[in-house]
Parts: structure tokens; sequence; C-alpha cells
């Protein structure tokens, strides 16, 4: 029983160390080895594929090596490599580094399937408690932290699962079983934890904060559905239930709340998909699965294990490859959470028997309970700042328009302080590539993390995806808003258009915040109609400022359909002013546009590396 313990709390600590280094490597094969899109898709999903591909060596070399110095290897690798992260290599370094990091991962995760016949126990305790912790720390993790905070933490965690890897290694269970269905979910249990079920930004995004309708006041909801995702999650692993309830609940529920999270439905989505996955992993928690439990002399039972999990982290990596290439290839991409969700579902739906969860002892119960409770204090850490009141109407209002590409830099770094020294001192701030809870990015919640850095209040719309769009952030009390999808006309990525008008102390000022997707090899001309359209009939007369990615230039007939809705290109004073790429600015795609009666004037685009784009900023004057 001790070393079942052991193997449990390795293995929870594991899968959380793990997730740290995928929150690094998702986003370094974008943005590092993809250069945001530059890189063929197919190329880009074969760099990333292939790591995976890799690993399927991994069961042999334990067999023929054997458990403990192939786990140990590897495991000394991956915490060796977290802590080299912490230390913010950026750049190439970051990437290599991350990818190797993915790699001992992998090996260690056959080890242990080598070893641990009933997984399900440290898989739930990993995956809870990495979603707790990620609350706690606003879902900007330990990973991308330095200072004291970060390396206090993340020195202890690494130490704590290097000593659970090392205990749990020198003593081997006396009857290992087979356990291969449970090893064979790791992986999708991962992508759906992740992406929907356990992604604290999603309960922020979910429950309507910043949204149109609650502009950048986080809703009394948010803490209660964030602590119900986690519990429900535990409860559908701890709870004992009919069997023949147990799984049509459990397959069903999971797969509702995948279908629910592609249409958008993000509250009922995550609910549903928390409990179901919970649930479906009970399923497999059984000690006769696929085979005879007792001794295992020649190691085959341990190679099937080992061997499942390396390909439940294929299906994971196949599965969030296929996300991604839909950005660029043009197909929908609801389906692939819908796929793993199915997938799931049937492993679940198809096993043996179901024997007792392996959680029933009180004192571990009690520990889950309370790691449910700290995650409503977690949810808290996030919340943005209250409505500001201003004092009299302003003479002039300072705009900046930057895509931050979900706040990494040109080096791959996610540095969330160097994207807020660019935004400082401006009223008015229109983001584009912004997040919440995007798992291709890490899971942050970046448009709250930004408001939070500078106490501004926000509104998020969104447009590839429910948690990935764009934002308008501003000192000003926001009064209405709403957002209009914008027709892809040939485009891979979806487009929005969002509006939000001003307080600005007696009287108001309308705002847009866009971000246009061309369609391959054109200029996007017709989302430039719907949105010059679209903000001149929210503005109704009132003032207007409209801004954003184009990704059009000055010369380009989607330019000119803003200027010929009447609008007045505000950056004309400051040109030549490239925005694009931030390295090496050769392009102007960031543009802001004002109505008649607006003068502009500051006009600048300050060079940064923050971002794969500059910010553009410049003072409006109103008549």
């Amino acid at each position: 029983m001790r070393h079942r313990h052991l193997c449990t709390l390795a293995l929870a600590l594991g899968v959380t160390v793990l997730l740290d280094v995928l929150r690094v490597w998702l986003p370094s094969v974008i943005t590092l080895f993809g250069r945001a899109a530059e890189t063929p898709a197919e190329l880009l999903g074969a760099f990333a594929l292939g790591w995976f591909v890799l690993a399927l060596a991994a069961p042999g070399l334990v067999r023929r090596l054997g458990v403990r110095p192939v786990g140990l290897a590897a495991a000394g690798v991956l915490a060796v490599v977290r802590l080299l992260l912490t230390a913010d290599p950026g750049g190439t370094a970051q990437l290599w580094l991350a990818c190797a990091g993915l790699l001992a991962g992998l090996v260690w995760l056959a080890a242990a399937a080598a070893l641990v016949d009933r997984p399900v126990a440290g898989l739930a305790l990993g995956l809870a408690g990495n979603a707790v912790g990620h609350a706690l720390l606003g879902t900007e993790d330990l990973v991308w932290r330095g200072g004291v905070l970060g390396w206090s933490l993340s020195v202890p965690l690494v130490l704590a699962f290097l000593a659970a890897v090392w205990l749990s290694a020198t003593r081997r269970p006396a009857t290992p079983s087979a356990g291969r269905r449970a090893w064979l979910l790791c992986g999708p249990a991962l992508l759906l934890a992740n992406q929907i079920a356990l992604a604290p930004a999603v309960w922020s995004a979910a429950a309507g904060a910043g949204s149109p309708d609650f502009p950048g006041l986080a809703r009394p909801a948010v803490p209660v559905l964030g602590g119900y995702a986690v519990l429900l999650f535990l409860a559908g692993v701890l709870l004992r239930m009919p069997t023949r309830l147990a799984r049509v609940l459990w397959p069903v529920a999971l797969v509702a709340g995948a279908v629910l999270f592609a249409t958008g439905r993000l509250v009922p989505a995550y609910l549903l998909t928390a409990a179901g996955l919970g649930g479906c992993l009970a399923l497999t928690d059984s000690a006769t699965d696929d085979a005879v439990a007792g001794a295992d002399p020649d190691g085959r039972a341990a190679a099937r294990r080992g061997r499942a999990a390396v390909v439940g982290m294929l299906v994971f990596a196949v599965a969030t490859v296929a996300y991604y290439a839909a950005y660029d290839l043009g197909y929908p991409n609801g389906w692939v959470p819908v796929a793993a969700a199915v997938l799931v579902a049937l492993v679940a739906f198809t096993g043996p028997p179901w024997s007792a969860p392996t959680l029933p002892d009180p004192a571990r119960t009690w520990l889950l309970l309370g790691l449910t409770a700290s995650a409503g204090l977690g949810t808290h850490l996030h919340v943005p700042p209250s409505d500001p009141r201003p004092g009299g109407p302003p003479g002039t209002v300072r705009v900046t328009a930057y895509n931050i590409r979900m706040g990494f830099g040109i080096d791959g770094r996610l540095d969330l302080d160097a994207v807020a020294r660019q935004l400082r001192g401006a009223d008015v701030v229109l983001l584009s590539e912004v997040d919440r809870g995007w798992w291709l990015n890490g899971g942050h919640d970046t448009v709250a993390l930004l408001a939070g850095r500078l106490g501004m209040p926000y509104v998020f719309a969104p447009a590839a995806d429910p948690v990935w769009g764009d934002a308008v952030l501003t000192r000003f009390p926001v009064r209405t808003g709403r957002t209009r999808p914008l027709t892809a006309h040939g485009a891979p990525t979806g487009a929005q258009a969002l509006g939000v008008t001003l307080d600005l102390g007696g009287r108001e000022l309308a705002v847009v915040a866009t971000h246009l997707q061309p369609p391959p090899g054109r200029d996007p001309v017709e989302q430039a109609r719907e949105v010059a359209a679209f903000a001149s009939e929210y503005a109704g007369g009132r003032p207007l400022v409209l801004g954003g990615d184009l990704n059009t230039e000055p010369d380009d007939p989607a330019f000119a359909e803003f200027t010929r809705a009447g609008l007045v290109d505000a950056l004309a004073a400051g040109r030549p002013l490239r925005t694009s790429p931030a390295d090496d600015p050769r392009a102007q795609i960031d543009h802001v546009f004002v109505s008649p009666g607006l003068t502009a004037a500051e006009v600048r685009a300050p060079r940064t590396e923050a971002s794969d784009h500059l910010p553009v900023t410049l003072t409006v004057t109103l008549p």
C-alpha cells in the first residue's frame, strides 16, 4: 500500500512538471519554430509530432534497460529542463530545451506506466492540483516567473518530484496488472482538462467577465463555477456508482460537454466535461484491465502499459496539432475536442467491469476536497479591476493599438510586463490576438493579466474561437458593447468587430476594435467593408475611434474601404510608420481611423520586441 501511495504522489507531481514544460513547448513551437504561421502548417505539424513519434521507442528502452535507470534518468532530465526554463532563456535555447524536456517527460511517463498499474489516482491528483495551482497564480504559471516567487516554488516542486520518483522506483508492486486503458487515456485527459474542464482562464471567460454584457467586471459566479469544475471532476473519480449507470452517464456527459464547447456554450461545457472526464477515468480504474492480475515476470504487461501511455500522448499531440492547423488550413476545429471526448468515452464504455476507485482513503479524500475549496480563492486573484469614474470630460484621449501575439515576444518568451510597459499611459487600448485560456499558448488569461497590471477594465470579444480574439482596455467607464462576427470570405481564421461606448464624463466616445483576416493571397476588402459599415452604424453620429491589426497597407483596396466610409487615417502624419515584423519592420498593417472632427497628434510606433508587431500610439483631440 505504501508503494502505491508513493507511485500516486510521483505521478501527480510528474504530471504537474510535464504540464509546465508543455506550457512552454506549445507556444514555442508556434512562435519560434512556426513564427506565427510563417512556417507551413504541414512542416510545423511534422516537427511537433516527431517528438511524440520518437517517444514510441521509450517502452522498448524501458524493457531493455530497466524501469529504474530509465525512469530516474528521464525524471532527472525533465526536472533540470523545468528549472532551466524558469531561468527564461528565450529564443532557440528555449525551443530546444522545451523539446528535450518534452521527450524526457514522455520517456518518464513510459517508465512510470511500467511501474504503476492503476494510474487514475495520480492523474486525478495531478490534473486537479495543477488546475488549482494555475488558478492561485492567476493563470500565469510558475515556469514563466523568475524572481523569488518563481524559484522558491519551482525548486521545491522539482525536488519533491525527484524524491517521489526515487522512492517509488526502489520498490516494486508485488502483482503488477495490465491497466492499459487508464494509461491510454492519459494524453486525451490532459488535452480535455487543460482545454476545457480544468482551465481556470476558461472559467472567467465562461462566466462572462469582460464580455460586452459585463465589461471589465468579474461576475460572482466565477469562483463558484471554478470550484464546481474541480469538485465535479474529483466527484467523478471518487464517487461509487452502479456500473450500468456510470457507463452511460459519464461518457454522455463528457461528449455533451465537448460539443457545447465547440458551439461556444462555455459554462455548461466545462462543468459537464469536468464531471464526465473524472467519471470516465474512474471507469478505467480496474485491476483486471485486459489481463488477469498477477505476476509479470517477463515485463510484457508493463511494456504494454508503457506503449499505451505513449500512444495516448501521441493522440494528445495529433489533436493539438489538428486544432492549431485549422487556423492555417481553414477547416472547422471544434470537432477536435469532440473527437477526443468520443475516444475517451468509448474506452471507458467498453472497458471491463468497474472496480472500486483507488481513492477511498479518508485522508486523501479530504486533501482533494481541500484543493477544490482552494480553487475559489485562486479565481479571485485574476479578477479585473472595478469600473473607474472620470472627473470632467477630457480634451484629449491617448490611444494605443497593439497586436500582442498572446503576450509572446520575438524571442518566444511570455513577458506580459514588457507588453504592459508599451500600454502604460494610454486611456484606450485596442488589442489584437489576445486569449483567455487558449491551451495552445499555455492557458493564460492574457487580457485579465494585462488589465490587472494596468488597473484598467476591459471588454473581450471572441473571434477565432471562444477564448481567442480582440479586446478593449480603457480608463473610462464602458456603458455599452456589441460584437459582430465577420464573414470569412475564404479566410481560414475567424474575425469579428467589437464596438464599445465609453463615458468620458458627460459625453460619449465610440470605439471599435478588430483584427482583419485576409483570405490566402488576397486583401481583406470584404471584411474591411463590413467593419466600416458596422463602425458607422454603431457610432451613430458620436465621435469614433477604430483600430487594430487590419492586415492591409495604406495603398491597398481594403484600406480604401475605411476612407471611403468617411473615416480619417489618424496615423497619416507619422508615415512611414512600419509595424511588422517587430524585429525588422517593413509593412504598416496596424492602423487607427477616427471620425471627421477628431484630430490626431503624437503619432508613434515605438520599437519593442514584446510582440511580433509594433504598437501604434497617438493622442486624439476631441472637438
